[in-house]
């Protein structure tokens, strides 16, 4: 065993973790901004809510059916050409949504491109990008990237109601477009590389390696779990993909929901847009304090538990929308919802690389994103028609605390101290540590 001295300054992975912060703080508000302008599409194509949430419905299943192909592409060529090419794209469909004049022209600029371009850009590749790049604070890096989207939540949500409110939403849509490609591209393509291979570095930043006896050094990791593959079809024959799969479908169900349809609901108790996106800032916020405390506590305990409670916890937020009058009921969703909003992100990419290995995460993490897509795509169309049928959002809501509930459950069913490789014994290297040449190692010094 050979002990490099450490280079002074912080560790690159926390470079490469700001940079996607930034990334994903661009694309969140953009995703999640939708519900601000549904009902300014509905004065200006003089359509229903349900015709504009089609729109926002293709938008989520595209991208749902795009994240294995990102993940597969991530797992083969790297996540920052993923990423790189996500944001140029995104920037392009995004100023062309603002050239759009009918839902048809919104599901297809908004609904194809953007939502196409955005599963480049999602967790998918992000987090199987930082899962190389950190083992033992793994956790702790994937909440910092998901504080990114809490942060857009809390910051761009309420702005881009602000800027509605001073100018078109032509005009927003195309600063947010320009925003991308002059901020947001130059960041990745100085900053982001796919894992610390490229940079000679080791995981964590451990400067303790083991020499692999094929002329490399490999660094001190986590041991190989029973489940760690390969091949991302093995998978399917074990539970815990499927428990994850579904999970967070809810999570999808219930996240894209209120994403598309949460101003509008507080339109409709009397709830001006600009409070309502106050309170979605609001959220946003606590969020950003509860994710990082279940990132950092995730990397000490079973993540399963935290994860079977975050899903617990939002149900409540969402019995809280139907039994509370409607101002009320605003800020009580903000607080409760606040403390579980994103926090299934860090916990379910994390766990899926602690059970399966980071060879195939990109693809795992992309099938796992895709079920959450798809239920994001079912739930914003059955919203949207419950609010028209019924001019309330109350069953719609009922339902998502019954999904919520089972997601719970499911979460906490899942045995991962058998599974997963953070509870296996750590013998010498293993498959999931990255590695680098003797040479490169060699010049931090033996």
């Amino acid at each position: 065993m050979n002990e490099g001295r450490q280079k002074t300054g912080p560790f690159y992975g926390w470079y490469v973790v700001a940079a996607l912060f930034f990334s994903t703080f661009i694309v969140i508000g953009v995703r999640q901004g939708f519900g601000v302008f549904v009902e300014s599409w509905e004065k200006d194509f003089g359509v229903t809510t349900t015709a504009v949430s089609v729109a926002a419905a293709i938008g989520w299943i595209v991208n749902g059916v795009s994240q294995p192909l990102f993940g597969a592409l991530t797992d083969r060529l790297g996540a920052r050409r993923v990423l790189i090419a996500g944001m140029l794209l995104m920037g392009i469909g995004t100023i062309l949504v603002a050239a759009s004049t009918s839902p048809l022209m919104l599901a297809v600029t908004y609904g194809f491109v953007v939502s196409f371009a955005s599963g480049a850009l999602s967790f998918t590749p992000a987090g199987a990008l930082l899962s190389r790049w950190f083992v033992r604070r793994r956790g702790s890096a994937m909440s910092v990237l998901t504080v990114g989207g809490s942060v857009s939540g809390m910051i761009m949500i309420p702005f881009l109601a602000y800027f509605l409110l001073n100018a078109s939403w032509q005009t927003v849509w195309l600063t947010i477009g320009v925003m991308m490609l002059v901020l947001g591209l130059p960041v990745l393509i100085v900053i982001v590389r796919s894992s610390p291979e490229d940079m000679n570095l080791l995981p964590d930043g451990d400067t303790e390696s083991f020499e692999d006896g094929a002329g490399g050094r490999t660094a001190r990791s986590t041991a190989a779990g029973p489940l760690t593959t390969n091949r991302w079809q093995q998978s399917f024959r074990s539970a815990p993909m499927w428990q994850l799969s579904a999970a967070y479908w809810v999570c999808g169900v219930t996240t894209a929901s209120i994403s598309v349809h949460f101003v509008r609901w507080a339109s409709s108790e009397g709830i001006s847009p600009g409070t309502a996106a106050l309170a979605f800032g609001l959220l946003s916020g606590i969020n950003a304090m509860g994710v990082l405390t279940v990132g950092s506590i995730s990397d000490r305990m079973q993540r399963k538990n935290l994860l079977g409670m975050v899903y617990l916890v939002r149900g409540l937020a969402f019995v809280s929308l139907i039994v509370l009058p409607g101002g009320v009921a605003l800020w009580a969703f903000a607080i409760i919802g606040g403390m579980s909003w994103l926090a299934t992100v860090p916990l379910t990419t994390s766990l899926a690389a602690d059970v399966y290995g980071v060879k195939k995460l990109g693809t795992l993490a992309g099938l796992i994103n895709m079920a959450h897509q798809l239920g994001g795509g079912a739930a914003v169309i059955v919203f949207g028609r419950v609010f028209d049928r019924f001019g309330s959002y109350d069953l719609a809501f009922a339902g998502g605390a019954v999904f919520l509930l089972m997601a719970g459950i499911t979460a906490l069913s899942i045995r991962e101290k058998r599974y997963s490789a953070r509870f296996a014994p750590v013998s010498g290297p293993t498959v999931q540590a990255a590695t680098v040449p003797v040479a490169a190692a060699g010049a931090d010094g033996d």
